[in-house]
């Protein structure tokens, strides 16, 4: 992930706002590429159609100026419409954390804005996503969420 400029706070340093936006960017990239995101203003798959329920970030180094971070992601949970994504943004070598958080999205369906069931196609590309160690390409069960 590229530090911009427009990115720093008077100080110098990534503003707390902008970490959101890293992990919007990064999640958005990985979805698109396999076949999940909006054309012509409409979603190309029902599952793109979620909220953010929740959003939380601890901050531990800060990035100083521009260049470049690294974002980790990974699904620490896949319920039945909810999703918790685990993240860390880190030096590019990893030798500093500069943040590690969580984000949940929930499903919901576009015309009653109600929570709803993931998909089987969603569930097998988010098992991309599962921490190191798990069953790849294992297709998470679904679950209440």
């Amino acid at each position: 992930m590229e530090i911009h400029f427009d990115d720093l706070d008077p100080q110098g340093v990534v503003h707390n706002s902008r970490y959101a936006l890293f992990i919007e960017r990064v999640l958005g990239a990985f979805w698109r590429r396999h076949g999940f995101s909006f054309r012509d203003g409409r979603p190309t798959k029902p599952d793109v159609f979620h909220v953010v329920a929740e959003f939380g970030v601890r901050y531990l180094a800060p990035i100083p100026g521009t260049g470049t971070v690294h974002v980790h992601l990974w699904l620490e949970h896949l319920g039945g419409s909810s999703a918790r994504y685990g993240f860390r943004v880190s030096s590019v070598d990893g030798s500093v954390t500069h943040a590690e958080g969580h984000r949940v999205n929930i499903r919901v369906d576009q015309s009653t804005r109600r929570p709803t069931p993931w998909s089987d196609e969603s569930r097998a590309v988010a098992s991309l996503l599962l921490p190191e160690g798990a069953a790849a390409g294992a297709v998470l069960p679904e679950k209440v969420a």
